[in-house]
């Protein structure tokens, strides 16, 4: 038996093997090192749900979380010398685990109340007086321009699960979650308390909104009084595609009428997330009216 021959041929070596020789030369940015990976899942050497994984986390460490938090009105918001009974009730209305807790105004925040932490509380108390303040957590707060990549990284440094976000005048902007950022890589995390309909749109301000790519063109003309056709397309996800004419990679832009979509988050299958900006909307020309005396 000759031992210099190789024990197996092109179609024995290992996926590993072939991987490291697709990427054999090193990429210049991400968008070269995305093309290679691309690339390699095309060769079936890994599938596409691992590939969608890989796109969120280099896409994670271009954006910021201006780009994903929720708005600050929409954050549900509990008050500081509110009483336990209506406490409780807002708690089991919202379904989450962890709450802002504000003094004077939404704009003072003065600690994180955790569900868990009221209920044991309130169930070692046999005076029947609450104190919130006894059992708040500090509140992180974090400015608008922060990295995603850094945020998550102090997330897990920190074992804090949210933080509040402040604007350039330290006013209350909104708030994100360990979970908001871990969706941007593994997909949207659904449980029983979620409702869709209601986080398909956000406002940011009067004219910055992010959009889910599924959001029904239907819903979407409804809530910005458009008229855009759902006649060949259901989602305004679907219909940006189209104009664009091609699967669009994250950044890439383009305006229908007066609204400009800019995609936040898509992969090697569909787009998921959209930032709309609107436009002014053009003024008519009234020219001729003008020069007849109309």
């Amino acid at each position: 038996m000759n031992k210099d021959r190789p024990s197996g041929g092109p179609a024995q070596r290992s996926w590993t093997t072939r991987m490291k020789q697709t990427l054999s030369r090193v990429p210049s940015d991400n968008e070269h090192l995305l093309d290679l990976l691309r690339a390699v899942q095309k060769k079936n050497l890994f599938d596409t749900d691992a590939l969608a994984m890989i796109e969120g986390v280099l896409e994670v460490d271009d954006m910021q979380v201006r780009d994903i938090m929720i708005p600050r009105s929409q954050v549900v918001m509990l008050e500081r010398d509110t009483g336990p009974d209506v406490l409780l009730r807002s708690i089991v209305e919202s379904g989450h685990s962890r709450f802002p807790v504000i003094g004077d105004s939404r704009d003072e925040v003065v600690g994180i109340l955790l569900a868990k932490d009221l209920l044991l509380y309130a169930f070692e108390r046999t005076d029947g007086r609450l104190n919130v303040r006894d059992i708040l957590r500090p509140a992180i707060f974090i400015p608008e321009s922060k990295r995603l990549n850094i945020l998550l990284k102090e997330f897990r440094s920190s074992r804090n699960h949210m933080a509040i976000v402040v604007d350039e005048y330290g006013g209350v902007a909104g708030m994100v979650t360990i979970e908001d950022v871990l969706e941007q890589i593994v997909g949207e995390i659904e449980d029983e308390h979620d409702v869709e309909e209601e986080d398909t749109i956000r406002k940011h301000s009067e004219v910055h909104y992010t959009i889910k790519a599924l959001t029904p063109v239907e819903d979407f003309n409804e809530y910005f009084e458009q008229s855009l056709s759902d006649e060949e397309f259901d989602t305004i996800g679907g219909l940006v595609v189209h104009q664009i004419g091609h699967l669009p990679k994250r950044g890439e832009r383009v305006v229908i009428g007066n609204l400009l979509f800019k995609i936040l988050r898509a992969d090697s299958r569909r787009v998921h997330m959209l930032q709309l900006t609107l436009l002014p909307r053009p003024v008519e020309d009234n020219t001729e009216q003008a020069e007849t005396g109309v």
